[in-house]
């Protein structure tokens, strides 16, 4: 059955089917999520191996003939932005679930575990073009504000391929004040986005989630079927009873996500992958786990270049 349409009903479900269950599996920390903004120096120390060469002083370095780094004193309050790709390709779903009900739910949840406790969070809506851009709030109001931009009717018309570079880049205009960026896409997009998602995670703690549905990675044996390309319009009619095409495009499929993870893996940034069928507790909890484990190789000296959560 699909969620309901109207904002305070499906905030209201959220909160008592997921949001208290992660209360009581997280402990109500979330520190491993939402990280501080970190903008007040408290102290300079050596360079150790695997520290974070954007914190090297270089005129201390200068100064003492040895590098050294700055540590910093984590805000309380957090500020988080979320970078939403609301492109045709995210109304996709095989089942009952789009992308884009994915999408909804974990900004709804997300935004709503940061505001109850005073934390503000700002909404970047991209499709093609900025949609839309609201402010930080801090308020269970402005999250229902939100969740009514998302829950709007989409377009009817294909709209042409989304260019996440450009959405990227518009937020490296907007967002300023160092913050947690969520970027929700599907990451169905020309080249060219890796680039701007470095600069971005340079400036910010930036963590993508990335969407998709199981028939985008498998196509199962139902005969001829119509596919169309949601952000051209363009369609292909296809046997899936050819054993030989499911196996080609399973390999295709797969292709595209190895490239698509290491462009992530390229770009510095986290990632959870979303799936239409998955369970968004579950998922948001594995995924805490390994930040908590990244926070904690960080300090032990063993930082993974890269972690990621698989639905």
């Amino acid at each position: 059955m699909p969620p309901p349409r109207d904002p305070e009903a499906l905030l209201r479900r959220l909160e008592w089917t997921v949001i208290r269950r992660l209360d009581g599996l997280l402990h109500g920390d979330y520190g491993t999520l939402f990280r501080g903004a970190g903008l007040d120096l408290a102290d300079l120390r050596e360079y150790q191996l695997n520290d974070d060469v954007r914190h090297i002083d270089w005129n201390v370095t200068a100064r003492l003939q040895h590098p050294h780094v700055r540590q910093y004193q984590e805000d309380r309050e957090v500020t988080a932005w979320f970078l939403l790709d609301v492109s045709a390709s995210v109304d996709f779903g095989s089942e009952t679930v789009t992308k884009r009900a994915v999408l909804t739910d974990f900004v709804a949840v997300l935004a709503r575990l940061l505001t109850r406790h005073g934390n503000r969070v700002g909404a970047l809506l991209f499709d093609g073009a900025v949609e839309a851009t609201l402010p930080p709030r801090s308020s269970r109001t402005h999250v229902l504000h939100l969740l009514r931009r998302l829950l709007s009717p989409s377009r009817s018309a294909p709209t042409g391929t989304t260019d996440l570079a450009a959405m990227l880049q518009a937020a490296l205009g907007i967002i300023t004040r160092r913050s947690v960026v969520f970027v929700v896409s599907d990451f169905v997009s020309p080249a060219g986005w890796v680039a701007p998602l470095r600069q971005l995670a340079a400036r910010h703690d930036v963590l993508a989630v990335r969407l998709f549905d199981p028939l985008e990675i498998a196509l199962p044996d139902v005969g001829l079927l119509v596919m169309q390309d949601a952000e051209t319009g363009e369609q292909l009619v296809v046997d899936t009873t050819d054993a030989g095409f499911r196996e080609r495009f399973a390999a295709a499929a797969a292709r595209r996500d190895d490239e698509t993870r290491a462009m992530l893996q390229r770009a510095g940034v986290d990632t959870l992958e979303l799936a239409t069928d998955d369970h968004l507790v579950d998922a948001i909890v594995r995924f805490s786990d390994l930040r908590r484990r990244r926070t904690q190789l960080a300090s032990g000296g063993g930082l993974p270049a890269h972690l990621e959560a698989r639905a």
